[in-house]
């Protein structure tokens, strides 16, 4: 997959199958959509194409709303587009003179001129150009003028999957870690770099990796202990994940951390994705390190009794 960061490093196609959208999530609906792209793309010759927008639009036209946070970095987005077999990935940014265009001049000067769009699939409810006021009925009404096919994602068959970014994020935020996974196709997952931290879980047998994760915006479910799938490089392991403050020792910063399971080796500034499959219990408070750690063994007996169910 090529990907752009901005629409002017493309150049356009002579046989784009686009769609539109912010993707959060890359979730069940969202592949039903990719899928068809890929599908017609492969039919008729043609390139497949996802035209996305960072920052999220809600950050530019609302930004005094400062509790949007999203499913995926735009990396982690990326990599899943990718696995998906998608041909392109334009990432534009998104600015108040962008989304001031109207709709007719988004869809001659993005769609046509700069993409090459020659069949677009779009969700029934799909919004664009100025105050959003483009919709699917402005994709028909100018599709002879400019050349291009209009295929529509029905509004029965994205409620068949009864999935939406929003659901999904309510789920994470909920502790519902299965449910979000169930909608999203794939386990919710962290990604950064481990970071070296005070090493107290090494006094008390729990030696931690500390993921250092470098976007603001990224949705971190709530405080807790959890059970995980970790990823380094090509090998996986399971593990023990938590969120939080560390209360016990009067932590300052939210911190995430993982103990992984039967694994002994320096990993610090290394990538590391961590996979959230199962909420296990929210954030304590302990009076000492020891009823810390007794706790701490009864959530490594928790985890240990979830896997061994999988």
């Amino acid at each position: 997959m090529k990907i752009y960061r901005n629409i002017d490093e493309f150049r356009p196609l002579k046989n784009a199958v686009v769609t539109i959208g912010t993707f959060d999530g890359v979730h069940l609906g969202h592949r039903k959509i990719i899928s068809r792209i890929n599908e017609l793309a492969k039919d008729t010759g043609g390139e497949s194409v996802i035209l996305t927008f960072f920052p999220h639009p809600r950050m530019i036209i609302h930004p005094e709303d400062q509790d949007m946070k999203m499913i995926n970095t735009m990396d982690e987005k990326a990599a899943l587009l990718e696995q998906l077999g998608v041909d392109h990935l334009i990432i534009t940014p998104f600015t108040r003179d962008f989304s001031n265009q109207s709709p007719e001049e988004y869809i001659k000067q993005v769609l046509i001129d700069k993409i090459g769009t020659k069949t677009i699939v779009i969700g029934y409810d799909h919004r664009f150009g100025k105050d959003r006021k483009g919709s699917l009925a402005d994709l028909q009404q100018l599709a002879p003028a400019y050349g291009y096919e209009v295929i529509e994602i029905p509004e029965q068959d994205i409620h068949d999957v009864a999935v939406s970014s929003t659901r999904i994020r309510t789920a994470l935020l909920n502790d519902q870690i299965e449910l979000a996974n169930e909608f999203l196709g794939y386990p919710f997952f962290i990604t950064g770099k481990v970071n070296r931290g005070d090493q107290i879980g090494r006094t008390i047998g729990y030696p931690t990796a500390n993921i250092l994760i470098g976007e603001t915006y990224k949705l971190v479910p709530p405080d807790g202990i959890y059970a995980v799938k970790v990823h380094l490089g090509n090998e996986s392991f399971k593990g023990m994940g938590y969120i939080g403050h560390r209360p016990t020792i009067n932590g300052m910063t939210r911190n995430i951390e993982v103990n992984i399971l039967d694994f002994n080796r320096d990993i610090y500034s290394q990538p590391i994705k961590m996979e959230l499959l199962h909420f296990v219990r929210g954030d304590m408070k302990f009076d000492s390190l020891d009823q810390l750690k007794a706790q701490i063994d009864k959530d490594k007996t928790a985890v240990k009794k979830f896997f061994d169910k999988q």
